[in-house]
């Protein structure tokens, strides 16, 4: 099966709890993440911190999530490791190949994300016009920048 696109390596890992406190004491106070920005959406429902991994291309971010009202829905702090986002160099063509393949995507397509990049989220659950998705996972696709897609192809 061809594909025509790549997907490059993990852009981020969000995790979200009912308070983003306890997160920023173990990423930040003991594991040492550093502090990136901050980022809040009433239509999606979260406050959430950025914390960086490493560093460069290969910089992983962890956002930091909490619901802004516990009461409605999207629960970011439901299931608490809400999403994982992937690199893929190109969004466009990976979302129209996938979606023809029977993968689900959730609503909104492709949009601007928290970091600014274009994203789309392959749905957690398949349907009946859709029977591939993410097995329980959401799952991000991030736009990688033109120096993100050299670096991993280079591999450095």
């Amino acid at each position: 099966m061809s594909r025509p696109f790549e997907i490059l390596g993990l852009q981020q890992i969000a995790v979200g709890a009912a308070s983003k406190e306890p997160l920023r004491k173990l990423w930040v106070d003991m594991l040492g993440l550093a502090p990136s920005g901050h980022f809040v959406s009433e239509k999606e429902n979260v406050d959430e911190d950025i914390v960086l991994l490493g560093s460069g291309p290969f910089q992983v971010e962890v956002d930091l999530m909490q619901p802004l009202d516990p009461a409605r829905s999207p629960r970011v702090d439901q299931p608490a490791l809400n999403h994982v986002g992937l690199w893929v160099d190109n969004l466009a063509l990976a979302v129209e190949w996938l979606t023809a393949q029977g993968v689900r995507f959730a609503p909104g397509g492709i949009r601007k994300g928290a970091s600014g990049h274009d994203i789309a989220f392959l749905h957690p659950k398949a349907n009946e016009a859709f029977p591939i998705a993410g097995a329980g996972v959401l799952i991000e696709l991030v736009q990688a920048p033109p120096e993100v897609i050299a670096a991993y192809r280079r591999g450095v």
